[in-house]
């Protein structure tokens, strides 16, 4: 789930919003000179951490990501609801919706698809 550093390091030259390694949540811009942050606190530094230790205890290859069953689920929950509102979506313009209503079914999709960008 973390990028290369140095993907980390041309988002922050750039003014892009960042987003933990872990969590996905956006990190604040950092207000001192250094090393951009990559986590948003230290829980999940250590989630990190303990995830990379597993990873190499198990022989996987480094880029592996490990879910649990659960988290599998919820990912696959969130993705069907991502459908469902591209869905409301195209259905609302094929039905001739006006713009209200097109604004809204947008406006959830668009929240429906930022649920989705934090993975755990």
């Amino acid at each position: 789930m973390e990028g290369p550093p140095e993907t980390t390091r041309l988002a922050a030259r750039r003014g892009e919003p960042r987003h933990c390694g872990w969590c996905g949540r956006s990190i604040e811009p950092a207000s001192r000179a250094g090393r951009p942050r990559r986590y948003c606190g230290q829980a999940c530094r250590q989630r990190a951490y303990e995830r990379r230790s597993a990873v190499q205890r198990g022989r996987l290859p480094e880029d592996s990501v490990v879910l649990s069953a659960d988290e599998v689920a919820d990912l696959q929950d969130r993705i069907f609801q991502l459908r469902c509102a591209a869905e409301d979506v195209a259905t609302g313009v094929e039905d001739g919706a006006d713009l209200g209503e097109l604004r809204t079914l947008a406006t959830e999709l668009v929240v429906t698809a930022r649920r989705l960008e934090r993975l755990r």
